[in-house]
């Protein structure tokens, strides 16, 4: 916890961003489309690695308030439901501090975090911006804004309790 805090003391205030073009293809209720995240430690996800999981897709930065609140959120619930068949990324947004000063907060977090993603996939106008992939790949969610404790039960039980297809 204490990375937390130290990140956290770090941080500023969340601004908007500019939404991505790409963004606008993305879209509840149809097929995701297909990305490639390049994970801190270099080692490589696509999405056909994922199904069969339910998917939550976190854009985030370091200089981000509600983030600082939703990432430890995120984590414990990941923490919890990961056997259910759930995976969380946090894809950190280019600018936020370096991945040398993340370090100590990656190691905290369970959440696999992404430095990079390629694909459709952007932050959608703020942050923290978030997507939420069911287990055929249909793009279930796609909203900016922090996620509650209520927010995930609401949305995802009802996900990780449908078989994997």
């Amino acid at each position: 916890m204490s990375a937390w805090r130290s990140i956290a003391g770090a941080l500023a205030v969340a601004v908007a961003t500019t939404p991505s073009p790409a963004t606008a293809a993305i879209k509840v209720g149809e097929r995701a489309p297909d990305f490639e995240m390049t994970l801190i430690d270099g080692s490589k996800i696509r999405s056909a690695d994922l199904h069969g999981q339910v998917v939550i897709l976190n854009f985030w930065a370091t200089w981000c308030g509600p983030c600082k609140t939703e990432l430890p959120l995120l984590d414990t619930y990941y923490r919890l439901r990961k056997d259910n068949g759930l995976r969380i990324f946090a894809v950190a947004t280019e600018d936020s501090l370096p991945v040398s000063r993340l370090k100590p907060l990656f190691a905290a977090m369970a959440i696999p975090s992404a430095r990079r993603i390629k694909g459709a996939f952007s932050v959608m106008g703020a942050l923290p911006t978030n997507y939420i992939i069911d287990r055929a790949g249909v793009v279930r969610y796609a909203k900016p804004g922090a996620f509650d404790l209520d927010d995930l039960n609401g949305l995802l039980v009802p996900l990780l309790r449908d078989p994997a297809p």
